[in-house]
């Protein structure tokens, strides 16, 4: 019998978290498995703020996923707090300006240049329940979903967890999630407008139970999605009449949405809620990306976030590998400060919108007392 494979590493989920971990574990020298098990409905609409260019550029990949393909993002627009709309120019970023992504080009070619640095990645192959053995190892269960649902075995020295908010490596390793809130996106994806001009810049409206966003796609359809609680009443009622007269109601986002044809269907539904484990490290595993702490999509800070995190916890892991028995505890407190500054810019945004002080969706986000004191940075 062939002895099952033995990596330094094994990634799981094949988003910008893992990518990250895996072009900087390979760098180093190590052996690497990225599993990708791509399930789940494709992501859209996702932008990439203007400072994530640098860690694109330390991962050596800046150009790669970046030059082609992408819609520029000059900025945006906000009706927070108010019903006037406010302006930030990307003229006035020391960065330069965002981007809307085509995200499943932008995750393939993150892919392709961990593949290019010398990890091995596997594609719709899902990392079944790993086994911690008796020499410090791990075994881990593949499984095959391109194909009829083959299984294989590979062992690891150590595991990293990037498959999103589930973190199902790290609960099944004993971690728990935290949630803070029940954060719900309703949202659509709108056919191209006949007129081929478009204002790049994406924009946000607050009503009375939530927000709304709208954003052009590089493929020139727009999304537009509305975030609530998934008790409150566009969420809870549902339907695709519905959600489009809450849509017409809105001062600016109607506008942005008026010249796009509609789909005939009811808008999906995606998880958008503020979530942390309460360890992102333990006995041969580290998480990272929405893994580790999920934040909220008002914070523009999902992707950088999870580059930034996917980056350290490779430096860390790699200096665990050779050794230093610190370098896990300072990955964990890298991520207690992103999201030290990331709950104290949640807070401070959301005390600004006191128009609907007394409905619900505000309240609740209005009752956490004592910020920390650190500075985020906030897309309104």
């Amino acid at each position: 019998m062939t002895p099952a494979p033995v990596y330094d590493v094994l990634i799981a989920g094949g988003g910008p978290a893992g990518c990250a971990a895996a072009l900087t574990l390979a760098r180093a020298g190590r052996r690497v498995l990225l599993a990708d098990a791509g399930t789940g409905p494709p992501k859209v609409g996702e932008a990439l703020v203007s400072v994530a260019r640098l860690l694109l550029t330390d991962l050596g990949v800046d150009r790669t996923v970046l030059d082609t393909g992408h819609l520029p993002c000059h900025g945006n627009l906000s009706a927070w707090g108010s019903s006037q709309l406010h302006a930030v120019d990307a003229l006035r970023d020391p960065y330069g300006h965002g981007w809307h992504l085509d995200r499943a080009l932008f995750d393939r070619r993150l892919r392709k240049a961990a593949r290019t640095a010398g990890a091995e990645v596997v594609e719709r192959t899902a990392v079944r329940r790993p086994a911690r053995q008796p020499d410090g190892t791990w075994r881990v269960p593949l499984c095959d979903r391109a194909g009829r649902g083959a299984e294989r075995t590979v062992h690891c020295r150590w595991l990293i967890d990037a498959t999103g908010r589930g973190a199902a490596l790290a609960v099944h390793a004993g971690a728990r999630r935290r949630t803070a809130d029940r954060l719900t996106a309703l949202h659509l994806l709108l056919d191209p407008a006949p007129d081929a001009t478009t204002d790049g810049r994406l924009l946000v409206e607050s009503d009375q139970d939530g927000w709304w966003y709208t954003a052009p796609l590089p493929s020139r359809q727009r999304l537009v999605a509305y975030f609530t609680d998934p008790d409150l009443p566009l969420a809870a009622a549902g339907g695709a009449e519905r959600f489009h007269d809450r849509l017409l109601a809105t001062r600016h986002i109607s506008r942005r949405t008026r010249p796009h044809a509609r789909p005939p269907h009811p808008p999906r539904r995606a998880p958008a809620h503020t979530a942390h484990l309460d360890r992102v490290h333990g006995d041969g595993w580290t998480a990272a990306g929405d893994a580790a702490a999920a934040f909220d999509p008002l914070s523009s800070q999902g992707i950088l976030t999870a580059l930034y995190t996917g980056l350290s916890a490779g430096e860390a892991v790699d200096a665990r590998l050779s050794g230093d028995p610190t370098a896990l505890a300072g990955y964990a407190e890298k991520v207690a400060t992103a999201r030290a500054a990331y709950e104290y810019g949640h807070r401070a945004v959301h005390a600004q919108e006191t128009r609907w002080a007394d409905r619900p969706f505000w309240a609740r986000r209005h009752r956490n007392p004592n910020p920390t004191k650190t500075k985020g940075s906030y897309r309104t």
